[in-house]
């Protein structure tokens, strides 16, 4: 760090002791200003005059009140303006006591707001100005009278400048510290999100295959000595169903690989167009499903397709679960203007059949799927027993790209 820089952080740091040096400058100046006569008889060089004893001291107080000019800027003001109109009127020769005016009007204006400028910054020059002209010892027409008026509309002026350069240069890092907290606002918002998706991803594939493994699994337990063939067959299942857990599992962590990793999933997420693989997968495991779709085979966009497609999964899940050995579900995907209608019913009678009563987040994770994509999810006990699960999803979500009329892509 160099020695200037060093100065001025401690001057920064101690802003009495820059005033108390800015006061002691102001006064060397005027104290020299005041033993030149501008006016020197029968010549057009200058000449060399000497101050008046009122002068001197008016200078000394005038540069005195500048140490607190930044504590009290508007009793600075005052006090270097009466100094310095004591001298308009009576020097003679007339020394440059305004010099300490001027300064003090620059801090009040680079410290105060534009009308507090205006008002003080007239009436500052008004009173000086006007009473140099009319009570001073020189004509009203005499060049220390204009540059009094000069001097005092420059200082106001540039403390103008100062307050609004300041003001402006702090907006403009406020703008970047606002922007930075956004972006950093939304980074963890994203990343929350994100986190939230997979671990609704992660649920629904758990609770969908290891509920097809444990039903297969106990048929297993059940028929093993009397009947080995069923056994087998159901263990064949359970390791169809482990199977495509892995692979899913899979697909889903490998979202969180860097973009460019060779091991990165490609497969696309699951539709509506693999609803027949999965109903086909809850029917080996023993229950009882109807399908019944009125679609007119729409193509749906993926986040929509993947939707409607864990939103049955984790329906008939709950189906499996909670509804009894004896349950019989029915699934409908129906097309209805804009939107497509996902409905899956069951006259399951079992004891912990409401999945809104035994806990878990698979409801929870059906409403935030919904939600997600501006579509309503109905979820509850039917009346005469079972369970249903109602959920309206938009077609052309606001990521969709519109084909032909009548046709989402």
């Amino acid at each position: 760090m160099s020695t200037l820089e060093r100065a001025r952080r401690h001057l920064k740091a101690h802003p009495m002791a820059l005033d108390a040096a800015l006061a002691a400058g102001v006064l060397a100046c005027m104290v020299a200003g005041s033993f030149v006569d501008p006016h020197e008889k029968h010549d057009v060089s200058w000449g060399f005059r000497t101050p008046a004893p009122l002068s001197l001291v008016l200078m000394t107080l005038g540069a005195a009140a500048l140490v607190f000019r930044r504590r009290a800027p508007m009793t600075v003001l005052a006090l270097t303006g009466t100094v310095s109109l004591v001298e308009a009127v009576t020097g003679d020769p007339r020394a440059p006591v305004a010099m300490s005016a001027v300064i003090a009007l620059y801090t009040v204006a680079s410290t105060t707001d534009r009308p507090t400028t205006w008002r003080v910054g007239l009436l500052t020059m008004t009173v000086l100005t006007g009473a140099s002209m009319l009570a001073g010892p020189l004509p009203w027409y005499a060049q220390e009278n204009l540059a009094i008026f000069a001097w005092t509309g420059i200082g106001a002026t540039a403390g103008d400048a100062v307050r609004s350069r300041r003001a402006f240069v702090h907006a403009i890092r406020e703008r970047a510290e606002r922007a930075e907290r956004t972006r950093e606002e939304e980074a963890r918002r994203r990343v929350a999100e994100e986190r939230l998706r997979i671990a609704r991803d992660l649920h629904d594939v758990v609770a969908h295959h290891i509920a097809l493994v444990n039903v297969q699994a106990g048929v297993a337990a059940h028929v093993m000595d009397k009947r080995p063939d069923q056994a087998k067959e159901a263990l064949a299942h359970v390791r169809e169903a482990s199977r495509s857990a892995l692979n899913e599992l899979r697909a889903t962590v490998g979202l969180l690989r860097q973009s460019g990793d060779p091991e990165a999933p490609t497969e696309p997420a699951p539709g509506l167009d693999r609803l027949d693989e999965l109903v086909g997968t809850f029917r080996s495991a023993g229950l009882r499903i109807e399908v019944a779709r009125a679609d007119n085979g729409t193509t749906l966009p993926a986040a929509v397709g993947l939707a409607a497609y864990r939103v049955i999964q984790e329906a008939l899940t709950n189906v499996q679960k909670h509804a009894g050995t004896e349950a019989k579900a029915e699934v409908s995907v129906v097309r209805v203007g804009p939107n497509v209608e996902i409905t899956v019913l069951d006259n399951g009678a079992g004891e912990d059949h409401d999945p809104e009563t035994v806990g878990g987040h698979g409801l929870l994770g059906m409403r935030e799927r919904v939600n997600a994509l501006r579509g309503t999810l109905t979820t509850g006990p039917r009346y005469g027993g079972g369970f249903r699960v109602h959920a309206i999803l938009p077609i052309k979500t606001r990521t969709a790209v519109t084909g032909k009329p009548g046709e989402s892509v």
